[in-house]
């Protein structure tokens, strides 16, 4: 049993049977006396990643989840779904349309991530925080471009599609930011 006073960002807690990881956690004390501290916490469902508000009193106690992080690695895209292996047990899990489909354009085969397993169950992913990517189509270079502001449409070789500065061509490896998929400089 964990208390509300263990609670921090990324904690992992089970909430009726379900797990939820702690996004973000704010005391607040009551003006009146006698009255016990508020723990305000954003969490998402990490079986429907829908995110959810709770407020508890200070002292309460939950339940900690099962769940285990492991380094795993993404092997390849079935479908809709992706199929991925635990590094340390060679098992591999299987991750349905819904959530595969957000970071899939982030994946290579081969990719090294983070993989969240609940009762033995995948649930989530934690991709790096940078990929290393290939640009498969994009606009001519225009000459005398500088890094301003100027950015032109790329197509990546896993299909997403970014903004990238106008000196870029076809073929060129380029570093992505996984959070909100940007292009940050060359590899």
């Amino acid at each position: 049993m964990l208390s509300t006073a263990d609670f921090k960002k990324g904690l992992v807690i089970q909430l009726d049977g379900v797990p939820c990881m702690v996004l973000d956690v704010a005391f607040q004390s009551p003006t009146a006396r006698g009255a016990n501290t508020m723990v305000k916490t954003r969490y998402r469902n990490l079986l429907t990643s829908q995110v959810l508000e709770r407020t508890f009193r200070s002292g309460d106690k939950v339940d900690e989840a099962d769940f285990e992080r492991h380094k795993g690695q993404f092997l390849y895209a079935d479908n809709d779904r992706g199929i991925f292996m635990d590094m340390e047990t060679f098992e591999q899990f299987e991750m349905d349309e819904p959530a595969f489909s957000t970071i899939s354009p982030y994946l290579l085969d081969g990719t090294e991530l983070t993989l969240g397993l609940f009762q033995g169950r995948l649930v989530t992913t934690e991709l790096p925080l940078i990929v290393e990517l290939t640009v498969a189509e994009t606009a001519p270079v225009i000459r005398h471009a500088t890094a301003t502001s100027e950015t032109k449409d790329a197509v990546l070789e896993t299909g997403l599609k970014l903004k990238v500065p106008p000196y870029l061509e076809t073929g060129q490896r380029i570093k992505v930011d996984t959070r909100d998929g940007r292009f940050i400089s060359r590899a």
